[in-house]
């Protein structure tokens, strides 16, 4: 029962994060190869049980019924496949929202209902989609995120039509509508349909979890519905894969730390001919109460990446004013560097994060 419990855990880590299970090891170098390859082994093990699980998940939507509406949704990417084509098209309406700041960074905001925590397990205490959807938009975010997954982030596709919903009510207004990303596991691509019959403008496609083989014909499958697709990648080989494969949004996902990120973008080709590459950072939150994670888009930002992927770390903070999700996007977007300012320091301890984030906020 303990073996079972642990694994369960490990599998709801590797999902809630979007982690591909090959970035437990990318930045990790083991004395004993052997050892090594055993733990490779056993996390692409793990990998193939969440994989299993997510589709067992599909299967039992099936069975229970599918909506006319996703239906409909299922029927046009059918009829829309035999002349969809990757070739030739400028960047969609996302990627040209995270890449128009040059010398920025843009945040895409993730949400979820619950947390995974080291210590206490799933947190239950985050804001309504009503709350949390107009503070992204307010704060400065460029897109939103829902991890559509009722097991692992407590959200479903009802949570990702919500946002969308709310963020209608700012057309016209300055800012206007985020696009809403839907961030499931998906391993079907009648999860595409849903995503879609709910009005996410993209979803999140995980290399590794998925073939590159996959992943190229979600890309089509994903464009005949007018969705966009972040591949997660975590290793250079994925990242160069998924480029050839087609995809032009690359979230480097699974790895600590903006060196270890940064290396796995650093060789990346393009092929001649095809869109600039969107290359996302998603950041990993600390297990503490500091603020490193805003020191890390920084340097995300000036180690050539566009734009920035943040979960849990918009969310450990509590209720201080300047720990608010808020004060979190706009301190990470902020045009700062770690040469002038440090979110480190903190409660009194010196300059640090609690007087600097509360001069952004002014």
């Amino acid at each position: 029962m303990r073996l079972q419990t642990k694994v369960t855990t490990l599998i709801a880590l590797i999902v809630a994060t979007s982690y591909d299970v090959s970035a437990f090891t990318a930045t990790t170098t083991h004395p004993n190869t052997y050892a090594k390859r055993s733990i490779t082994t056993e996390l692409h093990a793990i990998g193939v049980l969440a994989r299993k699980a997510k589709e067992m998940s599909v299967r039992k939507y099936v069975e229970d019924g599918v909506e006319e509406n996703v239906m409909a949704k299922v029927k046009e990417m059918k009829s829309g496949l035999d002349s969809v084509s990757l070739d030739g098209d400028e960047a969609g309406p996302l990627q040209q929202a995270l890449t128009k700041r040059k010398g920025t960074i843009s945040l895409i905001a993730e949400y979820k209902r619950r947390l995974m925590d080291d210590k206490a397990g799933y947190i239950d205490e985050i804001f309504s989609p009503k709350i949390m959807s107009p503070t992204f938009r307010e704060f400065g975010a460029t897109a939103l995120a829902v991890m559509a997954d009722e097991r692992m982030g407590g959200c479903t596709y009802e949570d990702v039509a919500m946002f969308v919903e709310e963020q209608k009510k700012a057309q016209g207004d300055m800012p206007g509508p985020l696009p809403v990303i839907s961030s499931d596991l998906i391993v079907d691509e009648l999860q595409l349909a849903q995503a879609a019959a709910v009005g996410a403008k993209a979803v999140t496609i995980t290399l590794g979890v998925v073939s590159a083989e996959k992943v190229s014909f979600y890309l089509k499958a994903a464009k005949t519905l007018d969705l966009e697709v972040i591949v997660n990648v975590a290793t250079a080989e994925q990242a160069q894969a998924a480029v050839d494969a087609g995809a032009t949004l690359i979230c480097v996902a699974g790895v600590d730390g903006a060196e270890n990120k940064k290396a796995v973008i650093a060789d990346l080709i393009v092929p001649e001919g095809n869109k600039a590459v969107c290359k996302i950072a998603n950041i990993v939150a600390k297990n503490n109460q500091q603020l490193e994670e805003v020191e890390e888009a920084w340097i995300c930002r000036d180690a050539g990446f566009n734009a920035v992927w943040v979960s849990d770390a918009l969310y450990k903070g509590g209720s201080d004013p300047v720990e608010h999700p808020g004060a979190i996007i706009k301190s990470m977007i902020a045009k700062s560097s770690v040469k002038w300012a440090s979110p480190k320091a903190r409660s009194g301890k010196g300059e640090g994060a609690r007087e600097y984030l509360g001069d952004i906020l002014m």
